[in-house]
């Protein structure tokens, strides 16, 4: 896919899912050329699940529970608990960069699909803490921006691990 934050259209549903797609392939952008050590290493002392490969399958998890689990209303099958909210994190660094990012994409790849099929008004099955069901607009719109916060992190991350600025 080409990295480009220019949509095909102009309409809604292109500028939402050309920015969502342009977020998901600045995250991969950032994981390029980085040692297995790098990818696991977290060069933060106050956040010790802060690794590429930690911010990468959190990001794959975010995608999974607000398409499958709030809009679709599928059950939870995230790998979180109670006891340890912050599981995808802490497991990541078990698991190859490569393979992460592999599974991340083939996900996109089906949400995707999801998307370009339905309605941007059609509400989710779950509701949110408040109890409002938000539709898929919003949905994409929420994604867009924790996918980019996230980039934020992947840069400060990929700098401290191995000097690698920009993407």
């Amino acid at each position: 896919m080409t990295r480009t934050d220019t949509p095909p259209a102009w309409d809604e549903r292109a500028q939402l899912t050309t920015f969502l797609d342009y977020a998901r392939a600045t995250a991969r952008a950032k994981c390029e050329g980085v040692s297995p050590e790098d990818a696991r290493r977290a060069p933060l002392p106050g956040s010790p699940l802060m690794t590429l490969c930690g911010l990468v399958n959190h990001l794959r998890w975010v995608e999974y529970y607000w398409f499958q689990v709030v809009f679709l209303g599928e059950e939870d099958q995230g790998p979180w608990t109670d006891e340890d909210p912050d599981r995808e994190m802490r497991i990541a660094v078990d698991i190859p960069l490569e393979r992460l990012l592999a599974e991340y994409g083939e996900q996109s790849a089906r949400y995707r699909e999801l998307v370009a099929a339905t309605d941007l008004d059609t509400p989710a099955k779950r509701s949110v803490g408040d109890g409002r069901h938000p539709d898929l607009r919003w949905v994409l719109l929420h994604l867009i921006e924790e996918t980019s916060r996230h980039n934020g992190h992947l840069d400060v991350v990929r700098e401290l691990v191995d000097g690698t600025t920009g993407s």
